[in-house]
């Protein structure tokens, strides 16, 4: 007598695994892709289990821009805090993460969801918002150390240019030390 595989059992997904799947999606295939049927296969469910948690993609879309940057707020709040007379060490630690290589994934994220930003208004706002905040916690740091507040400003975005320029590229047949390097330019920035 031949047996019947057993089914897999159904998977409940909450609001969040959603939004961490419809992540993934992202940062490897770009906004474009982050349709309810694409999401729906990736996650092993059933299109209808989405209108559970989301009205429609663009509730979903939404979700994942505003999941994005209380993530992005949240990681620069807690790089950049400092003790009093630790902000010029927070400022090369923060450096330092950024600029790493370590987290390639990470790197796929915000690179997608700026390039989305470049199509959709939402997107901007929030790429925006999140800027503003990177931008003023580096600023605060700075202005802690002693700079005037126009030179904390341009050592601000000097920071954050230098860290999402760095992780964009591939240096590798640059320099045989390429992380002497990287500590040199985090000097020259956060002094």
């Amino acid at each position: 007598m031949e047996t019947k595989p057993a089914k897999a059992p159904r998977v409940a997904l909450d609001r969040e695994a959603w939004i961490k799947g419809a992540i993934a999606i992202l940062a490897d295939h770009g906004a474009e892709r982050l349709r309810v049927e694409v999401l729906a296969k990736r996650l092993g469910v059933t299109k209808g289990s989405f209108y559970w948690h989301f009205k429609d993609r663009r509730d979903l879309r939404d979700a994942v821009l505003e999941f994005w940057k209380e993530g992005r707020i949240r990681d620069i709040r807690k790089q950049t805090q400092a003790q009093p007379g630790g902000e010029a060490a927070a400022l090369l630690h923060t450096i330092e993460v950024y600029a790493s290589a370590r987290n390639r994934k990470g790197i796929a994220i915000e690179a997608a969801v700026r390039d989305w930003a470049r199509r959709d208004p939402q997107a901007v706002a929030v790429v925006e918002e999140v800027d503003v905040e990177r931008l003023a916690c580096a600023c605060r740091l700075f202005l802690a150390c002693g700079m005037e507040a126009e030179e904390a400003k341009a050592r601000s975005v000097l920071l954050y240019a230098y860290v999402f320029g760095v992780s964009l590229m591939r240096y590798g047949g640059f320099t045989d030390d390429m992380a002497s390097l990287k500590a040199r330019i985090a000097e020259r920035i956060a002094r």
